[in-house]
């Protein structure tokens, strides 16, 4: 069982059988009455966000949340497959459970994938990935490094704002967080 002393941002709890993270906490002491924390979390099974406030004294579960390296094979239809890599087990997960994450997916990425209940409900991307750029504007000769920018479509159908230089078929490196170009690969 959690606390609310135990509360920190990133933290999974179980709140009416669901499995929340913390996304952001306040502790509250009022000068009168009983202190308590303000909250800010996110279900991790729908993706939607709530905002509640405890009183001190109050008691979590912990939910049965484990992530596992797995690595990504294929896209069939709306389901994304990822394999285990030491079991070969395989899981499928809904595009609608991955967020953003389809956009920087290609075969063989190396990814975390969320379990709850034994049951797969999303999968985190690396901070960055190397794709290449599949439609863009052709590069002149004189644009440097420096200066403007245009939009590049990846081969994930991911769109970013890449340099002038770039031209079709380089490969880059994006921050799958920001969705930014980082530096060409």
């Amino acid at each position: 069982m959690l606390d609310l002393s135990d509360f920190r941002k990133g933290l999974k709890v179980l709140i009416d059988d669901q499995p929340y993270v913390i996304v952001d906490f306040q502790h509250v002491k009022p000068g009168k009455g009983n202190q308590f924390t303000r909250t800010k979390l996110k279900n991790m099974l729908t993706g939607s966000n709530l905002e509640r406030t405890f009183k001190s004294g109050e008691k979590f579960g912990v939910p049965d949340v484990a992530n596992k390296e797995m690595t990504f094979l294929y896209k069939e239809g709306p389901a994304y497959h990822f394999m285990d890599k030491t079991s070969y087990e395989q899981v499928a997960i809904n595009a609608d459970d991955l967020g953003d994450a389809p956009l920087y997916l290609t075969e063989n990425l190396e990814a975390t994938v969320l379990f709850f209940n034994g049951r797969a409900i999303g999968a985190e991307v690396p901070k960055s990935v190397t794709l290449k750029i599949v439609e863009t504007d052709p590069g002149l000769k004189g644009n440097t490094v420096s200066g403007g920018s245009k939009p590049a479509k990846l081969e994930t159908g991911a769109v970013v704002q890449v340099p002038l230089h770039l031209n079709q078929g380089d490969a880059i490196r994006v921050d799958t967080r920001t969705g930014k170009y980082i530096e060409r690969a």
